[in-house]
């Protein structure tokens, strides 16, 4: 491990007074507790205060991707988790972001494929996103990937999102524990694998959980927001308990982005950090071993921060 001298950090505060080496603050915006961000965002902080002269990293539980990006434009994270689908409409100022207007972030990577969970019982009569209609459904918590891409969902399937079912907005924790408790029909998550709230629903007694497939609606979501946002995934059987045969659902892209405002030595910094800490990560949650160095600039849905770039540029690209 060696350590890397950085500057340019939107802010920067004294170690000790007003000598000795200054300490730059970091913050890293991730997502809930029960989801896939969080550890991996908590990984990533520990990797970058020990690579990273004098700086600290702290990862900050949130709703994720809508919130993340929010909170990004308000200069209150320099790093933060995202949906692609989220970033898309992040940067265009539309959908969430259309009162604040866009939000100025540039890719560092693109980390990992999200899976579309829409969680059931199994008996529930819920076998397509179509029967969703008048049930009690969990869309994700506020300000979250999961909830932008449910109400999508649910209008390709010709659900009305707001008046259409009775609508919880519940993290992956708190949905998991509504649908084991009999106070919701089915929810929505959209996460790498395996999520532990679905491991653990999966694994309690007396409860077998289905997943409904999703990808009858994907020429319609594609024909809305375009070809390179949603893709068909399959997931693996035997990701959860109980889930025997592979799923057909909905893909979408984790992207870590980096503030604009960060300088491009500091970003060529974190991503360096980020692909040599791949095995650390991987330890912390298996969907790192899906990071790979991007093949070209066109791989992700806003631009790559020039810092970024120039590590990208350094190993290989023209």
């Amino acid at each position: 491990m060696h350590l890397v001298a950085v500057a340019g950090a939107i802010g920067l505060a004294a170690a000790c007074g007003q000598s000795g080496p200054q300490v730059q603050f970091l913050s890293i915006a991730t997502g809930g507790t029960g989801g896939v961000y969080y550890p991996y965002g908590g990984a990533l902080a520990r990797v970058l205060t020990s690579e990273l002269l004098d700086t600290q990293v702290t990862a900050e539980v949130t709703g994720a991707s809508v919130d993340n990006l929010k909170l990004m434009q308000q200069g209150r994270a320099d790093l933060a988790f995202t949906l692609a689908d989220t970033l898309h409409e992040a940067a265009a100022g539309t959908g969430p972001f259309a009162a604040a207007g866009p939000v100025d972030a540039r890719t560092v990577a693109v980390l990992y494929t999200n899976y579309t969970h829409l969680v059931t019982r199994q008996g529930s009569g819920i076998t397509r996103v179509a029967d969703l209609k008048g049930r009690v459904i969990s869309t994700g918590s506020p300000g979250s990937g999961t909830e932008l891409i449910a109400d999508r969902l649910l209008q390709a399937a010709g659900i009305d999102p707001r008046q259409g079912i009775t609508r919880h907005a519940l993290g992956a924790s708190e949905s998991a524990g509504a649908l084991k408790d009999g106070k919701v029909d089915a929810f929505f998550w959209s996460g790498g694998l395996p999520t532990s709230a679905i491991q653990d629903l999966a694994a309690s007694t007396g409860l077998t959980i289905a997943l409904v497939p999703q990808d009858d609606l994907l020429p319609t979501l594609q024909a809305r927001y375009g070809q390179e946002l949603y893709r068909a995934v399959s997931l693996p059987g035997g990701a959860y308990r109980g889930i025997v045969d592979p799923v057909a659902v909905i893909g979408v892209s984790n992207v870590l982005v980096a503030s604009s405002r960060l300088s491009p030595e500091l970003v060529e910094a974190i991503t360096a950090a980020l692909f040599d800490a791949k095995a650390d990560l991987t330890a912390a949650h298996p969907e790192a071993r899906h990071l790979e160095r991007a093949t070209g600039p066109n791989t992700a849905p806003v631009p790559f921060h020039n810092g970024a770039l120039r590590y990208y540029q350094a190993r290989g690209w023209r």
